[in-house]
């Protein structure tokens, strides 16, 4: 990889972000309100929204990065821009290190204000370090930037770029512990848990909630969610042809 082609094809990507402030509303506001909306639900019972919302503060960033990245990277697969790009002496890796680049700075926005939002705002109790519960809400938005930018090759349309949702997210939604602990399922639902990225998105989470000091699940926790989101990025490298379809 080389820095200067990767920080300019980030550069790149944040100016068109930066054009389209519905993405960028999409992108930033939404985990917010929904947080919010969370919460006022729960209203008359704020134990609930302190079991879940740690949970829920990773889960939304993920869902609106998968979504906005996979719909950003397929506009431009399907104009012929990233053709035109691999035509220049740019390597998959620079192209594929600038998308991540540009859109995990926007997950860093997106996971401070939802963060701050939710502890400050919203009185979210956590026993544990908010620098840590933050960590988990950037490392899922960037695994859902990871995850929009690899199915963004498997999609034809914007329309089938959302249609991977509950393919991929959804499964992880109802697997990863949010509502019931996943050592109470069926045990081929348990194996399939174990080797979802989202279930140590929301276990790490459930660890700052009930732990004051930093525990050793959550640092695994926290490198397979990483690690999870630079495999995927590979991947997401591997699917760039020089000739698109």
């Amino acid at each position: 990889m080389n820095l200067s082609r990767t920080t300019a094809t980030a550069g790149r990507v944040l100016r068109q972000l930066l054009h389209d402030p519905r993405t960028i509303a999409l992108m930033l506001l939404v985990p917010c309100v929904m947080l919010v909306l969370l919460r006022y639900v729960f209203d008359a019972n704020p134990a609930t929204f302190n079991s879940i919302g740690a949970s829920l503060l990773g889960i939304f960033p993920l869902i609106t990065m998968f979504l906005v990245t996979s719909i950003a990277t397929l506009r431009e697969r399907t104009t012929g821009t990233l053709e035109r790009l691999l035509a220049m002496p740019l390597a998959k890796g620079d192209l594929i290190g600038g998308y991540a680049l540009a859109f995990g700075a926007v997950a860093v926005l997106q996971s401070l204000l939802a963060t701050g939002l939710a502890l400050w705002g919203l009185d979210l109790n956590v026993i544990g370090s908010a620098w840590l519960l933050l960590l988990v809400a950037l490392l899922d938005a960037l695994l859902g930037t990871a995850l929009g930018l690899f199915v963004s090759a498997f999609a034809a349309s914007e329309f089938q770029a959302v249609q991977f949702m509950p393919a991929v997210i959804f499964p992880q939604l109802l697997l990863c512990g949010l509502f019931t602990a996943r050592d109470t399922m069926q045990p081929v639902l348990r194996a399939i848990s174990d080797v979802l990225p989202m279930s140590y998105a929301v276990d790490g989470m459930n660890q700052v909630l009930r732990h004051t000091d930093l525990t050793a699940t959550y640092v695994r926790d926290v490198l397979i969610v990483a690690g999870c989101a630079v495999l995927v990025l590979a991947l997401g490298a591997a699917t760039l042809r020089r000739r698109t379809a």
